[in-house]
Formats: structure tokens, C-alpha cells, sequence
């Protein structure tokens, strides 16, 4: 078998794997509004709705950090996507880019948001696998 018939082999099972829905987007930063004095949410730049697997890194024990008065503990995430998705002209994932989790076959997955700490590229990957962690 080519490299070429294994890697379309080697993808076309990753996504039958991939039973999650997820937006991955930007958020840009909040916005003060002088009239009513509320802090609201910047808009969001969606790149990708579709399927996705989301999994737990397995070594990851999480980490504490503290945010503001309350502790948080940061859990690592990997989101696979299908290998051939492209982002809009011009953009390139960031960290701090946000994964939503929309759907999921176990619903404690659904709602949860995910920020981006990077992404890994390569020619031979059967998925594009983006590193995140849970911030909650």
C-alpha cells in the first residue's frame, strides 16, 4: 500500500472517530458599554463548526493557577479535526482562540469551552490536532 492509500486510510477512520460537534472562534476582547455600565462580551470570528474528537490527555494530572480570587485548575485537551479543514484566508489559529464543545455522545462534554495553546501541523497526520485546556 502507498503512503498516499494509507494516509487517506489513516484519515478516513480518524474522522469516523470524530463524534463530537465543535466551533472553534475567536473572541474579541470584552466591550464597556457607558450607557448602561455593563461589561459585554466582544464578537466572536467563528472559523470551524463541525465534527471534532475531543479527548482528555491522558498525563495530564491538571494544574492549579490562581485566576483572580478563585483557583482554577487547567485540564489538557487535544481536538482532532478532520486533516483537510482549512481556516479562512489569512488566519491562523492562536492561543487563547476558543473550542466550544456544541455536542458530545457524553454530555458532561457538552458546554464546555476549551482555550487553544497550540496546534500541530504536518503533511502526514491523520488529523489536525489542536492542544487546549480547560480554564474552569
Amino acid at each position: 500500500m502507498s503512503l498516499d492509500a494509507t494516509l487517506a486510510a489513516g484519515r478516513a477512520e480518524a474522522e469516523a472517530r470524530m463524534r463530537e460537534q465543535v466551533r472553534l472562534y475567536r473572541q474579541a476582547p470584552d466591550v464597556f458599554d457607558r450607557d448602561t455600565g455593563n461589561t459585554l462580551p466582544g464578537p466572536r470570528t467563528v472559523f470551524y463548526t463541525g465534527k471534532a474528537r475531543v479527548k482528555g490527555v491522558a498525563a495530564s494530572t491538571g494544574e492549579d493557577k490562581e485566576a483572580g480570587e478563585r483557583e482554577v485548575v487547567l485540564r489538557e485537551y487535544e481536538v482532532g479535526i478532520p486533516w483537510a479543514t482549512a481556516l479562512p484566508p489569512g488566519v491562523r489559529l492562536l492561543a487563547g482562540d476558543r473550542v466550544e464543545v456544541v455536542t458530545s455522545g457524553d454530555p458532561r462534554m457538552a458546554g464546555l469551552i476549551l482555550w487553544v495553546t497550540g496546534a500541530l501541523f504536518s503533511e502526514q497526520s491523520t488529523a489536525w490536532r489542536i492542544r487546549a485546556e480547560d480554564r474552569s
